[in-house]
């Protein structure tokens, strides 16, 4: 009865002391996370239950990587079936050979039993995956192992309890317990009272090894355990990678854009902490994959960090529990900002030389967190230029996080604050701002393309007031001479079906993509609304485009700045509809081995999949042939962001590793859905030296072939040479 009592404290006193450490844990990152500017979360959570469900109790995203999924799904359905056989455990501590009054009692415990073996498997093969596969993208050392050790120690304290429990009960062998039966035979000749004692020794093993977890959890990434589904939860109702909209009449804001960490929203600030550090954003990445400084994780990592460190400062609250532990000074900054990843890769893409950079540069120095730049000691300008917004890394995210927000944000300060631009990004971004085009061409050329389209006028807005859809043709089918062809190709198609159209001519702006993923929301703004002006003076109800940026900006974007009741299509989803509704018949043969290529900015970011299939389906003799990465998974070409008016200067180009990709299944055309990807292609294919051998061609060039036959539309008038990457 003493026993019982002094176990009782001692378990009182154990438990109490490790949620208390807990609590302090959760409780001062949470007062870092109030650093940030107020978020919306009202809103931000709205019709989120579904996804919240998918995600965190279906594991979705996780199951993007099959092995993985498995493993985790395991682990993670696991945990939650031991919660209650730790309860029954902590039960047959306290009351002395007691357990839960529970029907089918000796179904729960082998339910149990197997769950531990299933765990044990998991964890073993998270090991094996790590050490033994030896995957690129996850971390090695101690601190990644050490929950392997956690949960391996806390699974092999249950079963040795539970096998000392049957030695001292004198319970016989049962099948519904076959693990802890075996170690019971194992260790029958123990007396009563040593059984007793190792019972007792391995169930304040577990008590302890689980307070010890509990303690460490929020102390690492495995704080994802607890912010991950709150992160999800709070996801973001509205339209994927959907950029915030600055008020820049604000005469109270000091600054714009995130010059400082808590310039970040709190919102975003949950993102950091959400990060299992797994590595599947670096894995897509076309960044990383081509040897840029660019890591998304450790972009995630970087800022979490240094959030923490600082936050320590300003707050005096230490992240480490108990603190008379963890006593440190200094912080985590850049080391050798100016160098660049060790590019000499053999095969297509390769993450690890920009890992090498990221450990290597990201070092612990004797430096005030509070005197550090955000912008320099813990991103560099590199970084933060390489990113093509192509959201392949929120995609494959399996907690949530949101990256390219984040780095559109470190552009806003550069730009509008420091006036920090690339030289190449700056002459694109004047010539927009002076002449609505990245070329600085006049303006009033805008609408030469059309001249004649084999003996068809395109009609203008004023040619044709009563038109259904607006062509926005866009500053790449303006004035890029290859992009022109697209524009061509479209219009015939047009015209063939009987849609009345029309384009703005010379009219025209340009969308303001390019400003607004380069960080120049002013530019953006200013083109927006003079945009929307002019949509409401023709009275535009319905605007298509060939290109994927300016459809996403127009769909998904404008409609916070005023423009309403317009539907917005991209070209391949009116092509896909003219065909089903038998307006445009795909008729001659075109024999071609084709592979396409998943515009970033038309697919993860609008869904828009299947359309462009449909047409190139419908084409009789084609070969339809998709690339290893394709679809949801698809690698950029390398033009998004702003990347199209900028040269990739390190590593290797990352339209030559996807015109790679694309050869991998020996492809006699490459096609594509946008002006951008055509021109990266087609450039990838001059690179490799194929081009006579395998084209590049839109969607619209290919459908146009199978038409009207094998001759494309050309243009009798003038002809304007536009230089582009």
């Amino acid at each position: 009865m003493v026993w019982q009592i002094v176990n009782l404290l001692l378990f009182i006193a154990a438990a109490g002391y490790g949620i208390y450490l807990f609590y302090q844990a959760v409780y001062h990152r949470i007062l870092y996370v109030k650093l940030g500017k107020p978020a919306d979360f009202k809103k931000q959570r709205e019709g989120r239950w579904g996804e919240f469900l998918s995600q965190v109790f279906g594991q979705k995203k996780l199951f993007k990587d099959l092995k993985s999924g498995v493993m985790h799904f395991v682990i993670f359905y696991g945990f939650i079936i031991l919660q209650f056989g730790a309860l029954d455990l902590i039960i047959k501590g306290l009351t002395n050979g007691g357990h839960l009054p529970l029907p089918a009692y000796e179904v729960f415990g082998l339910l149990q039993e197997i769950t531990v073996f299933l765990i044990l498997v998991a964890v073993g093969y998270a090991a094996y995956r790590r050490y033994g596969e030896k995957l690129a993208r996850l971390k090695k050392g101690w601190k990644p192992s050490l929950v392997v050790f956690f949960i391996f120690s806390l699974m092999l304290s249950v079963v040795l309890s539970l096998g000392f429990e049957r030695v001292w009960l004198g319970q016989a062998a049962s099948g519904y317990a076959p693990i802890s039966s075996i170690l019971a035979v194992m260790f029958g000749g123990l007396s009563v009272t040593a059984a007793q004692v190792l019972f007792y020794v391995f169930w304040w093993a577990h008590l302890l090894i689980l307070l010890s977890f509990l303690v460490y959890v929020p102390q690492s990434k495995h704080f994802h355990l607890i912010s991950a589904p709150v992160n999800i939860y709070l996801g973001r109702s509205e339209p994927v990678g959907k950029l915030s909209k600055l008020d820049l009449e604000d005469e109270e804001a000091e600054s714009f854009g995130v010059g400082k960490i808590e310039d970040f929203t709190q919102k975003q600030m949950i993102d950091f902490y959400a990060c299992v550090e797994c590595g599947r954003c670096t894995n897509v990445c076309p960044a990383s994959n081509t040897g840029k400084v660019l890591s998304p994780m450790h972009l995630i990592v970087k800022l979490r960090d240094h959030l923490t460190e600082k936050g320590t400062a300003i707050t005096g609250k230490s992240p480490y529990v108990p603190g008379f532990a963890f006593a440190s000074s200094g912080a985590h900054a850049l080391s050798s900002p100016g160098s660049e990843p060790d590019w000499n890769a053999d095969g297509i893409t390769d993450i690890r030389p920009t890992l090498a950079w990221q450990k290597s540069t990201w070092t612990h120095q004797e430096r005030d967190p509070q005197e550090l730049n955000l912008i320099g000691d813990v991103m560099t300008e590199e970084e933060i230029w390489s990113c093509t917004t192509c959201r392949n890394c929120e995609d494959q995210c399996p907690v949530g996080n949101e990256h390219v927000d984040k780095i559109i944000d470190l552009r806003r300060h550069l730009v509008l604050m420091e006036g920090s631009v690339p030289a190449e990004g700056q002459r694109a971004l004047q010539n927009i701002e002076r002449q609505s085009n990245p070329w600085g061409l006049n303006r009033n050329d805008r609408a030469n393309w059309s001249g004649e389209v084999e003996g068809i006028q395109v009609p203008t807005v004023k040619d044709n007031p009563g038109f259904e859809y607006l062509f926005f043709v866009g500053s790449m089918g303006s004035y890029d001479l290859r992009s022109r062809k697209i524009s061509r190709a479209f219009a015939r198609l047009l015209n063939e079906s009987g849609v009345n159209y029309a384009i703005l001519g010379n009219e025209e702006k340009n969308s303001g993509d390019t400003p607004r993923r380069m960080g120049n929301e002013m530019l953006f703004q200013q083109l927006c609304m003079e945009n929307i002006e002019i949509f409401e003076k023709y009275g535009v109800h319905k605007i298509v485009t060939a290109c994927p940026h300016t459809f996403n900006t127009f769909k998904n974007e404008y409609p916070e700045f005023g423009l309403e009741g317009v539907e917005v299509l991209h070209h391949t989803q009116l092509l896909d509809q003219l065909i089903r509704e038998g307006k445009l018949t795909p008729q001659h043969e075109v024999k071609e081995r084709i592979t396409y290529h998943d515009s970033c900015y038309l697919g993860r970011y609008n869904n828009v999949y299947d359309q462009p299939r449909n047409v190139l389906k419908s084409i009789p003799g084609v070969e339809l042939v998709e690339m290893k990465r394709t679809r949801e998974n698809a690698m950029c070409c390398g033009a998004g962001g702003g990347m199209m008016w900028m040269e990739e200067t390190s590593g290797k180009r990352v339209n030559l590793a996807r015109t790679e990709q694309a050869l991998e299944v020996n492809p006699s055309i490459i096609s594509s859905a946008c002006p951008y990807c055509l021109t990266m292609m087609e450039d990838g294919t001059k690179m490799k030296e194929v081009e006579d051998r395998v084209k590049a061609k839109d969607i619209a060039e290919i459908l146009e072939l199978s038409v009207f036959g094998d001759h494309p539309a050309h243009n009798k008038g003038l002809e304007m040479e536009a230089s582009t990457k």
